[in-house]
């Protein structure tokens, strides 16, 4: 992929939009605690635009990733947990929400003024 997708610390979990309009993944980015959603578009000559952060009402100060759209694309479902450390100094994983739904109101490319 290119250097607007493939960066950070690391990527994983991709999801394709069935048109293949759009392309989502978790990222943690380097100096960041957590990993992150991100989403590009699809550009007019096939390319893919620059990773955008899916947004704070999703994205938090804990590990979101995994994201997937209903095949309906009304409803993103993806997880959210955070590492703990346990009283002798090894790590677990806390699972906070897994499965919550957030209603999309519309997937569109915000740097195209005619999405529509």
């Amino acid at each position: 992929m290119s250097k607007e997708i493939n960066t950070g610390k690391w990527i994983a979990h991709p999801y394709i939009a069935p048109d293949e309009s759009y392309l989502m993944w978790g990222a943690e980015k380097e100096g960041e605690h957590g990993a992150d959603i991100y989403i590009s578009f699809r550009q007019k000559d096939d390319s893919w635009g620059a990773a955008i952060s899916i947004g704070d009402k999703i994205n938090t100060g804990i590990y979101e990733q995994g994201a997937r759209v209903t095949p309906d694309g009304k409803y993103l479902f993806f997880w959210r947990g955070d590492e703990k450390v346990r009283g002798d100094g090894s790590m677990n994983w806390e699972e906070v929400l897994i499965g919550w739904m957030q209603r999309l109101l519309r997937i569109s490319d915000p740097s195209n003024k005619s999405s529509k």
